[in-house]
């Protein structure tokens, strides 16, 4: 059982590390104005935004049994926590995190 976990271990680290490995290489012909830039930005910020999407029509685990009221709520307050932080990641994902387990136990 060791030995799988092993081989697990090292082969999904060793994907994450090529592809960052290529990333970086690859990048340095990229300049940020480039079309190329703006679309691959484009395209994680849409990703982002469908895995949120996701998340609040169709959620799976422990958040199925929360209202979608709850989870708008929270993401709505959480934007205003990212907004007000100017923009910081950190403040709202341990907002979002606290104020979902705030709202399933308390209401």
């Amino acid at each position: 059982m060791s030995v799988s976990i092993f081989y697990a271990i090292l082969v999904t680290s060793l994907a994450t590390f090529l592809s960052r490995f290529l990333g970086a290489v690859s990048s340095q012909g990229i300049k940020e104005t480039s079309k190329l830039f703006k679309w691959f930005n484009c395209l994680a910020y849409a990703t982002l935004a469908a895995l949120i999407a996701r998340t609040i029509i169709f959620p799976v685990g422990v958040l199925i049994d929360a209202s979608y009221l709850s989870r708008i709520t929270v993401v709505i307050l959480s934007l205003i926590v990212f907004f007000v932080s100017k923009q910081n990641y950190v403040y709202p994902t341990v907002f979002s995190a606290l104020c979902m387990a705030a709202i399933a136990n308390y209401f």
